[in-house]
């Protein structure tokens, strides 16, 4: 027997293994089901009865709905609600490296080897019946979520709301919507009103509803969904207020009538939005003393990868010419181009080339429009390793419909050499949380803990 047999594994070759153990099970559960999305809550509400009804013993959640900012909003509540010392479960999508990234467990993401069980688990009491991808990992979240004390849940819905996995919660502590745009259009309306509908079915009989900053038409939608329930209504610029200071961020609502705080964590004007909605839904959220210090400590300390977030570090960032800045962001509709749209504004200091891939789902161009007086070039490639990615001629096509000179790349490294040609320029990737993906993979860049 050689040493290397003989000795112990080490915790990372253990984690290593589990992962590995993971991924088999995740891509058997990917045969479940025909269709990648069919929106149904009969399947998921079958498993989850095999399984002694998690979702019944769980602690109060907060359930997050929306079109853009789901996952920017949870992550200022769960930063802030740390800071204050509670205990928080987080359930979000999608994950950018690896799957646990979905599931934190009382602050910490979920093992590979409790997380391989749970799956197995979910996996047998499903007993071979038609089930979603989705449906079956969320049970298997709400499983661990169930098994593991703490003071409260952080929710996100995976597409739409009234159809959604997650939305097996029958009283919420609080509900929330985010800004809603077009996107995911063949499976949830092709109007804004039509998909504010889908989103508003998260809304509960007399549970506390948050509204983000919403169009006229989305507003309308959830307004008279909520009045119909009986559902406490807290509406952004009725209800309460967010902008900007020269200092940071102002807030007023009820619990704060005058809150001044530091500048978000996250970068853009629209993360002060996503902020403000995380702090009404605080606001309306009862049980929970928080303070000042604590609110102001989360809303700087927040993370979550691939939101403007800047690679100064890592092999891409390192083969940059100098004085050249690389950037990454996930946004991924008309919303997410606004929202980057709005920053770039602000960028004067130097040229904005972008690096854009997108699956073929979305719709680029709407994407792209915003960002089209603000963007020097583009080159465009397919997301690697994914079957459903635009292509890169089509990428290209889309870019130069709204007027942004495009050229189509053999992948990554090439579109970023490319738009490294010009100097000391700042390159945005964008266009996919896919994609991001990818690059904090080819980048080595690691995500918070």
């Amino acid at each position: 027997m050689s040493k290397s047999e003989g000795r112990a594994p080490s915790p990372l070759e253990g984690e290593a293994r589990e992962g590995g153990r993971v991924d088999a099970i995740l891509q058997r559960l990917l045969g479940l089901h025909p269709k990648l999305i069919d929106l149904s809550l009969d399947r998921v509400r079958r498993l989850l009865a095999a399984l002694g009804e998690p979702q019944e013993r769980l602690p109060p959640v907060i359930h997050v709905a929306g079109t853009n900012g789901k996952g920017s909003t949870i992550a200022f509540l769960r930063a802030m609600l740390e800071a204050a010392g509670f205990r928080v479960h987080a359930f979000t999508k999608p994950h950018l490296l690896r799957f646990n990234e979905r599931i934190r467990v009382a602050g910490a993401l979920i093992g590979e080897a409790e997380l391989a069980g749970l799956l197995e688990e979910c996996e047998r009491a499903n007993a071979g019946a038609s089930i979603t991808y989705f449906e079956i990992t969320t049970a298997a979240a709400l499983l661990a979520f169930a098994r593991h004390p703490a003071d409260i849940l952080l929710l996100e819905t995976g597409l739409g709301g009234r159809f959604d996995a997650t939305n097996v919660i029958v009283h919420p502590a609080v509900t929330a919507i985010t800004p809603i745009s077009l996107d995911h259009q063949h499976f949830l309306g092709d109007t804004v009103a039509a998909i504010a509908g889908e989103k508003a079915g998260i809304l509960k009989p007399g549970r506390p509803a948050v509204l983000a900053p919403q169009p006229a038409e989305a507003r309308a939608v959830l307004e008279a969904r909520a009045a119909s329930l009986a559902a406490p209504l807290f509406a952004a610029e009725e209800d309460w207020r967010v902008s900007a200071t020269p200092a940071g961020l102002h807030y007023e609502g009820r619990r704060w009538q005058k809150l001044d705080l530091p500048r978000p964590g996250l970068l853009g004007p629209h993360q002060y939005v996503n902020a403000g909605t995380a702090l009404a839904c605080l606001d309306r959220l009862e049980g929970f003393a928080l303070g000042e210090a604590a609110l102001a400590q989360g809303l700087t300390r927040v993370e979550w990868p691939a939101r403007l977030q800047r690679l100064a570090q890592g092999k891409l960032a390192a083969a940059l010419p100098s004085g050249a800045e690389l950037w990454l962001d996930g946004g991924h509709n008309a919303g997410g181009g606004a929202a980057l749209a709005a920053m770039a504004r602000e960028w004067r200091d130097r040229p904005l080339h972008l690096v854009f891939g997108m699956l073929n789902s979305h719709d680029a161009e709407a994407f792209l429009a915003p960002l089209a007086p603000f963007a020097a070039s583009l080159a465009a490639i397919a997301i690697p390793g994914e079957p459903n990615a635009l292509s890169a001629e089509a990428a290209a096509q889309a870019a130069r419909a709204v007027g942004i000179a495009a050229m189509p790349c053999a992948g990554l490294a090439d579109a970023i050499a490319r738009a490294a040609t010009f100097g000391a320029v700042r390159i945005l990737i964008c266009g996919s949380l896919y994609l991001a993906g990818r690059v904090l993979a080819e980048n080595a860049a690691a995500l918070p803990a």
